[in-house]
């Protein structure tokens, strides 16, 4: 790269997941041409015990060219077809949110709608019947997606379960390799260009000024940069998701692997369970509103399947994101950029997704604003759909056991939210844009497991045969359990096709 033109250097201030991740993809973007150095503090630890996926990860790991099999030994990494719901609709109340999808749209059209015809008649039976990941989680088996035309394994898509912590110390390892530089230091201030009020460098506490073209802000929730520095404000969005603290610790496996993540609503939050090789990661997401502190520890405490392996950490947060997560020469990513809860598993999306966009509009010397304009808009788009599908889990309930369940139950929703509820609920149809993070399998999923159901479905499926479609169905649902029953168990097909943690292996 010609210098003067184009930038040179960049640096990334905060390491952890959303550090790495971005000198990982940016070093195998351009090579040795751009000058990455990473610099985050020795006194700031990270959670890590244990992080839930959703599936785009397997296009960044891709990308930036982990091996799978290699990253999964060095992360006690367990696989993850979907999440499980308990409680949300009411108590004792349970459904599948699937990865992949229902049915074989291709063959038989309108999957879902055509569903609903023939359930309005009682010729199908639950539409989670109709799902590959949804079978197979329920027995504890897993398979890799078929790339196979027309194998019925295409529908089976997956993610990961991993440990933050490792997960941080090897893309560390494949960053050193490429030549990333790595600093250790605490950032004291930022110097600024006095016409422009670009960040110019990084003084560090040792005295050293770290110069630089680009400043990439992964300092968590304290941005540093973004916040603090440039002063960019944050938009509060805890009117409509109120939870605002965690509880997180990790214990002993003494139940199944499964590969799938647990969400368990709680009288003033949900609790999550993220199985790995070598322990489990339990956390406690709620609302200091109507919780103690010690209410939600003593929640998580009692309801752990082994023993502790840690100390129980404690977060605060607050659900929202930034005006402009790109401003001047500063880009924020990761929780420096907004926070979204761990509903769905959307964080470390939302740090991969903020540097693809970023490496799209990545800027030359002269930093046009066009790019960063840009970039916000599609930040913007991309967290406002997130923060519609969590809030549905949370809006479309039956609860009214406690105070937090009869507020969000009551509470005012998004515009764009509603709408798209009430499209739903009349005629089971969805509006769903094509870079929506969730596609329709995961709308139809919640909307279904929450409670809403259509009132009918669209006239243009009244004009197939009932007879064709239920026996298409029939023999549908007949050759998903015919493929599951055929599957490995899910922690035998770790063990077997040694993907078992170098530094546990158990199973």
């Amino acid at each position: 790269m010609v210098k003067g033109r184009w930038i040179s250097k960049v640096v990334i201030l905060g390491g952890g997941t959303a550090g790495w991740m971005t000198a990982a993809a940016l070093s195998h973007t351009f090579g040795r041409a751009v000058e990455i150095v990473l610099v985050e503090s020795d006194a700031i630890g990270t959670v890590g015990v244990g992080e839930a996926t959703i599936p785009p990860i397997r296009m960044f790991h891709q990308m930036i060219g982990v091996n799978e099999a290699e990253f999964m030994r060095a992360t006690g990494a367990t696989f993850k077809l979907g999440i499980e719901f308990r409680g949300w609709l009411k108590e004792g109340s349970k459904y599948f949110h699937p990865f992949g999808s229902y049915g074989v749209e291709r063959d038989i059209g309108y999957f879902f709608q055509y569903w609903l015809r023939l359930k309005d008649k009682g010729q199908v039976p639950d539409f989670s019947e109709f799902s590959l990941c949804t079978l197979a989680a329920r027995s504890n088996v897993f398979a890799p997606t078929s790339e196979r035309p027309g194998d019925p394994l295409q529908h089976l898509q997956s993610a990961y379960h991993f440990d933050a912590g490792r997960y941080a110390k090897y893309l560390k390892g494949l960053c050193l390799e490429r030549g990333v530089s790595h600093k250790i230091g605490d950032m004291l201030t930022a110097e600024r260009d006095s016409e422009n009020g670009h960040v110019t460098g990084l003084k560090l506490k040792s005295g050293e000024l770290l110069s630089g073209d680009l400043f990439i802000d992964c300092s968590g929730m304290r941005a540093m940069l973004i916040g603090q520095e440039l002063g960019v404000e944050y938009e509060d969005w805890s009117r409509w998701l109120p939870m605002n603290r965690a509880c997180a610790v990790p214990c002993e496996l003494k139940s199944a692997l499964t590969p799938y993540t647990i969400s368990t609503a709680r009288p003033f939050g949900w609790q999550w369970r993220i199985p790995l090789q070598h322990r489990v990661g339990n956390g406690v997401v709620y609302s200091s509103e109507f919780a103690t502190d010690e209410a939600a520890e003593r929640c998580l405490l009692d309801g752990l399947e082994g023993k502790p392996l840690a100390p129980v950490n404690r977060l605060k947060f607050t659900a929202g994101r930034r005006r402009t997560p790109w401003h001047k020469n500063v880009v924020s990513i990761g929780l420096a950029s907004g926070f979204l809860e761990p509903l769905e598993s959307t964080s470390i999306h939302l740090i991969q997704s903020s540097i693809q966009r970023l490496i799209r509009y990545f800027p030359d010397a002269g930093f046009s604003p066009l790019c960063a304009q840009a970039f916000n808009k599609d930040a913007m788009r991309e967290i406002e759909d997130v923060r519609d599908f969590l809030i549905l889990h949370y809006h479309a309930t039956e609860r009214e056991d406690s105070e937090l369940w009869r507020y969000v139950k009551a509470m005012r929703i998004p515009d764009s939210l509603r709408e798209r509820i009430e499209l739903f609920r009349e005629r089971g149809q969805l509006n769903l844009a094509a870079e929506e993070l969730f596609p329709s399998t995961s709308w139809h999923a919640v909307l279904l497991g929450q409670g809403i159901r259509p009132r009918t479905y669209m006239p243009t499926m009244a004009l197939q045969d009932d007879a064709v479609l239920a026996a298409a169905y029939s023999k549908l649902e007949r050759n998903f359990k015919q493929i599951v029953s055929r599957l490995s168990d899910h922690a035998a097909y770790i063990k077997e096709n040694k993907l078992t943690s170098e530094m546990e292996p158990r199973l």
